[in-house]
């Protein structure tokens, strides 16, 4: 759970919330209303996507690599040396491995944060998980609180307002400790390899099929 926790929780809590779709417990002005549903239909329209990502911890640490995105329930992050970790989706599971530390774990898709990002149906502007929407000519910032993820925590997505692309998101967790991801050099719509979301499952040891297989 702490590998999946520090993992998951930075690169995709930050995109929690993109496929909820309760009803709205907030009344915003017109222009965020717009705002939230042109992200929320460029959001739906989005197959493919890759690039690179640059992470900060909350104590200053920097980690980075490139990231992969085939919806619905397809992605990997993988991270540049010295780290020798990736995170993968094939659909169906999420598996963290650490080279370094010869470890796997192994998660359903449906039991992390990353079936919100990977799902096809998306709308923002009805999800009662959206608190604040800031819309400004440089960017548009939407926060978003998750109380069932991880403990819960605080997101801030930040969008551009041209093209209402994601760019960035931070994590404020339960502890008040702040985590951000920001993309860049992104494209979307290229085919993808189906090679990159393979997951061996022969290769995972068996602790982790048992924690996947979990409550």
């Amino acid at each position: 759970m702490r590998i999946l926790s520090k993992t998951l929780a930075a690169m995709a809590v930050g995109v929690v919330a993109l496929g909820l779709a309760a009803g709205s417990a907030f009344a915003f002005t017109a222009d965020q209303q717009q705002a939230l549903a042109s992200i929320s239909a460029k959001l739906a329209n989005l197959k493919t996507m890759h690039g690179e990502f640059i992470q900060f911890g909350p104590t200053g640490e920097k980690s980075q690599g490139k990231f992969y995105i085939e919806r619905p329930g397809r992605i990997l992050f993988d991270y540049d040396p010295p780290s020798k970790l990736k995170v993968k989706s094939d659909g169906k599971s999420v598996l963290v491995r650490d080279a370094s530390m010869k470890t796997d774990d192994l998660w359903p898709l449906s039991k992390t944060p990353l079936k919100f990002l990977l799902d096809d149906q998306l709308n923002l502007a009805k999800s009662s998980r959206v608190r604040g929407v800031q819309v400004e000519s440089d960017l548009i910032q939407v926060v978003i609180v998750d109380d069932a993820q991880f403990g819960g925590g605080t997101l801030t997505l930040f969008f551009d307002p041209s093209t209402y692309e994601l760019r960035q998101w931070t994590v404020r967790d339960a502890q008040g400790l702040d985590t951000t991801v920001a993309l860049y050099n992104v494209e979307t719509g290229r085919p993808l390899s189906p090679e990159l979301f393979k997951i061996n499952y022969s290769g995972v040891t068996n602790r982790a099929r048992e924690r996947s297989l979990g409550d």
